[in-house]
């Protein structure tokens, strides 16, 4: 029961657009397109928004 609703908390919104756009600079970096230090700084960047609001909201 808590592995599903474990899954279900991964489907939401946020998390797909957090996943998509940190998948979408790491291959715009593996290719060469964008330097690897801009996509460090962005992903670094999601990554604090989502966790901070994850945490602001008291979800763990």
């Amino acid at each position: 029961m808590e592995f599903l609703k474990n899954l279900a908390n991964l489907i939401k919104v946020k998390t797909l657009v957090t996943l998509t756009v940190i998948s979408v600079f790491a291959i715009l970096a593996l290719r060469g397109n964008i330097p690897s230090d801009d996509v460090m700084h962005i992903v670094v960047s999601v990554i604090a928004f989502y966790f901070g609001t994850q945490h602001e909201k008291g979800v763990k």
